[in-house]
């Protein structure tokens, strides 16, 4: 396998080049590209075959970087965080700014999850945007949890698949989502 810092530098100039990668991450395969580029977001819609009324999930390197991209940050998001038990967790912030139109919701709120591996805080941080990450799969399919698990109209639809031998920090399991309102109101979206 390559040097981890050759798999970030390949992966990395795929992103800046507008392409989308298939990449491991905390939790499970991830289909991924620059969330502030429209285009490659499209192309992410059309892999998944996933309506673009469905907002993705981001991923940012720290909560200054979710800082950016969200106009402000609930009390209630910064509590949740400083308590997170280790778990992946997805926050759905009000609010998103500076992000391509497709990444967020209707209402304007974005999911965005500080990942809880080196690979991609990496990934994230040299990027210096967020990334999108949903599962690497067709809209209404199982999420793969291992590499073996992908389709392979998913590998063959992606400009960079990342070593597979980076899924051992991945949990195999969707993380949880929590829904974090403009006055601080939390509703529990999946455990």
């Amino acid at each position: 396998m390559k040097e981890v810092s050759v798999i970030i530098q390949e992966a990395l100039q795929v992103l800046k080049d507008g392409g989308v990668i298939l990449y491991p991450t905390d939790t499970v395969w991830g289909l991924g590209c620059d969330a502030t580029n429209g285009k490659a977001v499209a192309r992410i819609y059309e892999i998944k075959r996933r309506a673009d009324s469905k907002a993705l999930v981001l991923l940012a390197c720290d909560l200054d970087m979710v800082a950016r991209h969200v106009r402000t940050v609930p009390d209630a998001a910064i509590d949740l965080v400083e308590v997170n038990d280790g778990s992946p967790m997805t926050l759905i912030y009000p609010d998103a700014v500076g992000l391509a139109p497709n990444v967020v919701a209707e209402d304007g709120s974005v999911g965005i999850r500080v990942p809880l591996n080196d690979f991609c805080v990496a990934l994230v941080r040299k990027l210096r945007r967020p990334l999108v990450s949903t599962s690497a799969n067709i809209s209404g399919e199982p999420t793969p949890k291992k590499f073996k698990d992908i389709p392979q109209e998913i590998r063959d639809a992606v400009d960079y698949i990342v070593a597979p031998a980076l899924e051992k920090d991945s949990t195999g399991k969707p993380s949880q989502i929590i829904k974090v309102g403009p006055g601080s109101e939390v509703k529990v979206i999946r455990m």
